[in-house]
Order: structure tokens, then sequence, then C-alpha cells
């Protein structure tokens, strides 16, 4: 297995690699093997377009989908996919270690529509402002709600307490995004999901905006059994340096 950290500074790749028993790969030669090849960021674009066209395995970290708070503990670990985009059957258990109540439906006023950073508008090769535009047009096409537009607070410190999404969907009918982690939290927060993107919380959502007057709220069981997969699907600094963590996704 090649664990891909740029210069040798990527934090996360050496835990998991030292983890495995392994040294991280400051540098390597795609061709010089089949292995598979494990990641972080989303602007490893190339490595992970041409592994889909070579049918190459990869990993793929980033940011986890719930449970980091100040700091990040949590970490998605994605088997060819940036994110987990489908509901695997899994224990309860990883999900209700972390306490997360699911707040219930609410039903307020606006469209929230939470734009997508650079880095997966260069991925998917689409223009910001023009999926903006578009996404707000096809919006009042459908309904005659406000719309408001959610620009992700840049300082990981104002986005976790002083400019919240929580705050941002206090009269929300549904929360509308790309393929942004926001959509993970609005679900957990109780606001329904639009999502145009591959994305994790897919299963718990829908894709098209001409239903936007109404959206899908799945019930209990199904929510306990997504939040169960995608516990799953992420993994703990501790368990990158024990060497469980890839045992702990392959399950």
């Amino acid at each position: 297995m090649i664990f891909h950290s740029k210069n040798g500074e990527d934090e996360y790749i050496n835990l998991l690699a030292h983890g495995c028993g392994q040294l991280p790969a400051a540098e390597f030669d795609y061709d010089s093997s089949n292995d598979p090849i494990v990641l972080r960021g989303i602007l490893k674009h190339k490595i992970m377009k041409r592994c889909w066209k070579d049918q190459r395995d990869f990993y793929y970290m980033d940011t986890g989908y719930f449970g980091n708070t100040r700091w990040k503990q949590w970490h998605r670990l994605v088997k060819n996919n940036l994110q987990l985009t489908y509901i695997q059957p899994r224990s309860g258990d990883r999900w209700e270690k972390h306490k997360i109540k699911f707040q219930p439906w609410q039903h307020g006023r606006n469209i929230i529509v939470a734009v997508p950073d650079e880095k997966p508008c260069k991925f998917y090769d689409i223009d910001l402002n023009q999926w903006i535009d578009q996404t707000i047009a096809t919006i009042k096409h459908h309904t005659d709600r406000p719309v408001v537009v959610r620009q992700r607070a840049p300082n990981r410190v104002d986005r976790i307490a002083t400019d919240t999404l929580a705050q941002a969907l206090s009269d929300a009918h549904a929360l509308v995004t790309f393929n942004s982690n926001a959509a993970t939290e609005s679900v957990l927060l109780g606001v329904p999901v639009f999502t145009l993107a591959p994305s994790a919380a897919a299963p718990v959502g829908l894709q098209d905006l001409s239903q936007i007057e109404t959206p899908y709220y799945p019930d209990q069981d199904k929510l306990y059994a997504w939040a169960s997969s995608l516990a799953y699907g992420q993994v703990h600094v501790d368990e990158m340096k024990n060497g469980t963590a890839l045992e702990i996704i392959e399950l």
C-alpha cells in the first residue's frame, strides 16, 4: 500500500502509515506498481481520476462526517470515492459512542444554499458563480420561499462558535448544497437536504430541486442505519496510530 504524503508533511497520512507499520511516500511513481494508494485532500483529483480510469483501488481521507468540534480528531476514510454515498449495514455501536441526538424535523421558512468551496468546484470542473446563479434560479422556479446564500466562514473557530450552521438553519425549510459536509450536519439538526453532487447525505436527502416544497423526512430507523454506516466510514486519530483504522472501514 502506498501512503501518499506530499513532501512527507501530511500529518494524518503519516500517522496512518506508521500505524500500519509502513513509511509514507513523499513522492511515488504511479506506474511502478498497482498497489492501493492512500491520499488525503480533494486536490489529489488527478490521482483519484486516474485510479477510477484504471480501476485501481485507493483510499481517500478527509474531514470526518461528525464528531469534530474544536479539533479535527475524526477523519473519513473512503475506499474508491470521496464520500460514503450509500448505507452499509453496520452495528450502531460506533455511532452511539458519539452521543449525538437526532433533532426533530423542523418546518421553517427559508431555503439555505450552502455554497461549496473552490476545491470541489475544481474537482467537478464547475464554475462557482454559475453554480450559485443556476441553483438559485432553479429553486425560485419551484418555490417563492426566501433563498439565503450561506458562504462558509473561512475561520474554523467562527464556524463552530460565532457563525455556526445551526444558527443559519434556525428558520430553514431545507438546505441545498453541492456535496458539502453541511448536508450531514443539517440532517442531524433536523433540516432536510438536497444534494446536487455525490454526498454522504444523499441516502437521507433528495437530489431533484423540483421537489423543494416536499423534502424527504427519513424516519428514525433510516436515520439510525445511515448514521451507523457513516460511523464505520470515519476513524479517530488514535485508530490511525494503533493500526486499526483500515480494519474498521473494511469490516
